[in-house]
């Protein structure tokens, strides 16, 4: 575990994927009131200037850049700018770019939205790790912080594409987390339940599960909480955050009763497809 006495939350230079909205923005957020700097990513130009807008009010450091997460050659420039933007290497990256989808069954989805989710959800991620890693591996102290799902290992009916998505994200932060020891760079995954946020209602989902979803995402925790519990988590070196308590559950049962949890997984299912969520 890495301990530090200023930690890279404290006044970090720090680059935030999907940072428009939601998770994202909590994050841009929480950093700049910790003093650091950021560079507030997003594919909306507006959403973006909107997020580094709010911290520059708040007498904050921020600047705005588009880019598209599923589009490798558009993150790298993203680092390049980044380091412009700061004068010298940003020391934390936050991988949080990310869409909803579901609704259809495994072998009903068609290619397109496999696509389209894994491409923004996974390669978004696996972007992001592959040109920034570099950098940061250069840097005394340094973090990345993955923003993944408890979907990534609690696997619902009729979310293949967003689970799938989610477990490459997991699965690819334990291998990076393994190959950074002892570099000085700390990272995190991210595995929350429901967060209050406007996934549900721009992401491809069919209108019964989009309900129920909806109506869960406003139960959800405060994307503020989970951008606070996470930033703690990676100054601290710790690698896995289950925001929730439900995520606390779901993450024990699928190593002590995996059998069990499947089964009651296709319950679930059955729930979003009716959109009922009372």
């Amino acid at each position: 575990m890495f301990f530090s006495v200023s930690p890279v939350s404290s006044s970090a230079r720090a680059v935030v994927t999907g940072a428009g909205s939601g998770i994202g923005r909590a994050f841009a957020l929480e950093l700049a009131a910790r003093g650091g700097s950021v560079v507030c990513s997003d594919i909306s130009a507006d959403d973006a200037e909107h997020t580094a807008a709010l911290i520059r009010s708040a007498g904050g450091s921020a600047f705005a850049v588009t880019c598209d997460v599923a589009q490798q050659s558009q993150v790298a420039e993203l680092a390049v700018t980044a380091t412009k933007l700061f004068g010298r290497p940003p020391n934390l990256l936050v991988n949080n770019a990310g869409v909803g989808a579901g609704g259809r069954p495994v072998g009903s989805i068609g290619p397109e939205d496999w696509k389209w989710v894994l491409g923004i959800n996974l390669f978004g991620v696996i972007h992001g790790c592959e040109v920034f890693a570099p950098i940061l591996r250069q840097q005394r102290r340094a973090g990345i912080i993955n923003i993944a799902s408890a979907a990534g290992f609690n696997s619902a009916p009729i979310m293949g594409p967003y689970c799938v998505s989610k477990a490459g994200v997991i699965s690819l932060s334990e291998v990076l987390a393994a190959e950074m020891v002892g570099s000085g760079v700390s990272v995190t995954v991210v595995c929350p339940t429901f967060v209050a946020t406007n996934v549900a209602r721009n992401g491809r989902i069919e209108r019964g599960p989009a309900e129920f979803a909806a109506k869960m995402v406003e139960r959800g925790m405060d994307p503020e909480i989970v951008a606070r519990k996470a930033l703690e988590a990676n100054d601290k070196g710790t690698l896995y955050v289950m925001p929730q308590f439900d995520a606390k559950v779901a993450w024990r049962a699928k190593r002590l009763a995996p059998a069990l949890l499947t089964r009651g997984m296709s319950f679930a299912g059955k729930v979003m497809g009716s959109g009922d969520a009372d």
